[in-house]
């Protein structure tokens, strides 16, 4: 089946169809929309970069408190030895005073 139109009208039909395509994606992308989307977009980045310092910050704050931690817990256990060793001697102390 053939076109009744000639090939010059297709393509000069086809090139319009382009060059329409491509004045909407300029107008949709040029718009004064867009300046409020950039503006935005900027705000955005500026707030992300805000809440990583702020993440890093907490993360860092955390792994001071876990070491802090960790640090205590080895003293608490440390000083419940010797509580115990104290515990032993007073125990034999106390049993060699009472004969």
């Amino acid at each position: 089946m053939r076109s009744h139109r000639p090939w010059y009208f297709q393509s000069i039909l086809a090139v319009s169809y382009v060059l329409i395509g491509f004045a909407l994606a300029y107008w949709v992308l040029h718009d004064d929309n867009s300046e409020y989307v950039r503006q935005r977009l900027q705000q955005v980045t500026a707030e992300n970069i805000e809440l990583q310092k702020k993440l890093i910050a907490s993360q860092r704050e955390l792994q001071v408190e876990l070491a802090t931690s960790n640090n205590l817990t080895k003293t608490l256990t440390a000083q419940q030895d010797e509580n115990i060793k104290l515990k032993e001697e007073l125990v034999f102390y106390k049993k060699i005073t009472k004969r």
